[in-house]
């Protein structure tokens, strides 16, 4: 199965999460049976149809977004005039320009179109194409594990509160029926509520974050582009930085939600508000890396490190305070060079310096000294310990 199209199946975010709903779903059939048989009552066909709708189109919509993908840029893609090349970043992997609001996914290994993350749960980005069918999966498993979390527990408290059964057997809603776990249902049945609750949490609060997104057309990596065009513009009281995107919730909505659930527009021309321009966000890309560069230190390594996630051997501070993000981790060995952009009290993030190096990540701050300008030296200074 894990070859083709299969392939995207094969990764434990898609098969965790189909695993949770089969689960879910087995065991809310099984208490919505006992508790609303679906032939005794038309509340219980009603609540059992309703939840296979919830459940059959979290599915659909989780295997849309998985295939149907957020939508690539063209390899080696230019713009229509060669005058705006000069508003654009290269993607040296693609070998082409990223368009407005595209960005390159190491993880893809390709430059997404409206690119707001990449979730482990569809092992896909999303983007333009399928960002509709992410967030309606979203909604559908939250509706249907409400249910569920609802259904599940009261026919556990029904099993378990026999007084309800001297005072409550003339409901006509309800079926009079004993309602009896074996061992292995009654696990199940916990374990499945556990599993719906978590659900609820969890994703319910993802759901709220791409709906608050979508209803400002601002994705996640856009959010924080603008955080620091009006971080950067605070010292000198200059005009605040305008979203060139934010049209009103209303068009918002419809750029990403249609009765077939299609985006508008070809994800690489885009319509602005009044003042703006389709470069106007990559401009402020291009000036903050300016910046970034500006400011970015050197640092050599004096310890290796292999690139765990929680490396106690460096000390309890960098175990315990690790990076809140799935940005990687960058392996070091002694001597190498880093150019570092962004410092944290345990971890420091950076790029490798050398000819063909390619590689960023974070690291623990331990593992390297602040060199400066003063790299070739520091070098000499460990020849020569090395030749001693």
């Amino acid at each position: 199965m894990c070859f083709g199209p299969f392939k995207r199946v094969c990764h434990w975010g898609p098969l965790t999460a189909l695993g949770i709903i089969k689960i879910i779903t087995y065991t809310m059939v099984h208490c919505s049976n006992m508790l609303l048989p679906p032939t005794q009552s038309f509340a219980g066909f009603l609540n059992m149809v309703t939840f296979l709708i919830n459940s059959g189109l979290s599915i659909y919509n989780l295997l849309s977004a998985m295939f149907e993908g957020p939508g690539y840029l063209p390899l080696k893609w230019c713009p229509e005039y060669p005058a705006d090349e000069a508003y654009l970043q290269f993607c040296k992997v693609c070998e082409g320009f990223k368009a407005p609001r595209s960005h390159h996914c190491r993880k893809c290994g390709r430059c997404v179109l409206k690119m707001d993350h990449h979730c482990p749960w569809i092992n896909n980005c999303v983007g333009h194409a399928n960002h509709a069918h992410f967030t309606t999966f979203l909604y559908f498993s939250v509706s249907g594990s409400l249910q569920a979390t609802a259904i599940m527990g009261y026919t556990l408290y029904r099993a378990f509160y026999r007084a309800w059964y001297m005072h409550q057997m003339q409901s006509s809603l309800i079926s009079n029926n004993t309602i009896q776990f074996t061992v292995t249902t009654l696990i199940l049945t916990v374990f499945s509520i556990g599993l719906s609750i978590g659900v609820v949490l969890s994703v319910g609060a993802l759901l709220f974050f791409q709906l608050r997104s979508i209803l400002r057309n601002k994705t996640g990596v856009e959010e924080w582009i603008v955080k620091k065009a009006v971080y950067r513009r605070q010292p000198f009281h200059n005009k605040g930085f305008v979203f060139p995107y934010d049209l009103g919730w209303k068009k918002n909505f419809i750029q990403v939600f249609n009765w077939n659930l299609e985006p508008m527009g070809d994800g690489i021309s885009w319509p602005v508000v009044k003042g703006c321009n389709q470069y106007t966000l990559t401009i402020e890309q291009k000036e903050q890396k300016v910046e970034k560069r500006a400011r970015t230190r050197t640092y050599m390594a004096v310890r290796k490190y292999s690139g765990n996630w929680f490396p106690i051997s460096h000390g309890f501070g960098v175990f315990l305070h690790p990076p809140c993000t799935d940005e990687p981790r960058m392996p070091l060995r002694p001597s190498e060079t880093i150019n570092v952009t962004r410092w944290k009290k345990y971890w420091l993030f950076g790029e490798k310096v050398g000819e063909n190096v390619d590689q960023r990540g974070w690291f623990p701050r331990k593992c390297v000294v602040d060199i400066g300008e003063d790299a070739m030296r520091y070098e000499s200074t460990l020849e020569n310990k090395k030749n001693k």
